[in-house]
């Protein structure tokens, strides 16, 4: 947002909102979901995928171009880690469904003095429902990216013929 990196400041916001609500309202808020394969799926992707990113912004910040390697893991090792991570916080998702919805975690019933009421169950519902739509297209976004910044096949192939 305020440019030292060229990244979209609505999608950093929307990755920021997920994983605070994923720490926070699902993990910290039903320890029952705390361990297992889950956890340690979309912990592995964020954390590599962190790594990579953070130290991707360090280099463009220095004069000079970005190492190559990281460059190419930064447009590459998303195919894998996207697609482990988010599988991870689904899981995580539905194994707190069930305790959310037996203990009616962070409801807000009616009758109530302002005349509103909030289900958090049916709000997990919804952001799981909310992946179906958002993570093809952020998936498919990043390999538009990849394309762009590192080139496709086709790229590679006109380069080896120009150098031969």
């Amino acid at each position: 947002m305020v440019g030292f990196v060229r990244s979209n400041w609505v999608l950093t916001a929307f990755q920021v909102y997920s994983r605070v609500f994923l720490i926070w309202g699902v993990i910290w808020s039903v320890p029952e979901t705390q361990s297992g394969s889950p956890v340690a799926m979309w912990m592995m992707g964020w954390t590599v995928t962190e790594i990579i990113r953070y130290s991707f912004y360090f280099f463009s910040l220095l004069p000079g171009p970005v190492p190559y390697f990281l460059v190419w893991s930064r447009y590459t090792f998303f195919i894998i880690l996207y697609p482990i991570g988010v599988t991870g916080e689904l899981l995580s998702i539905f194994t707190a469904l069930p305790f959310v919805s037996q203990r009616g975690l962070y409801n807000f019933d009616l009758p109530n003095r302002y005349n509103v009421s909030f289900n958090y169950y049916y709000y997990l519902c919804f952001i799981v429902v909310s992946y179906l739509p958002v993570f093809p297209q952020l998936y498919l976004h990043m390999f538009g990216q990849r394309k762009k910044i590192i080139g496709g096949r086709g790229a590679a192939q006109a380069e080896e013929k120009k150098t031969n």
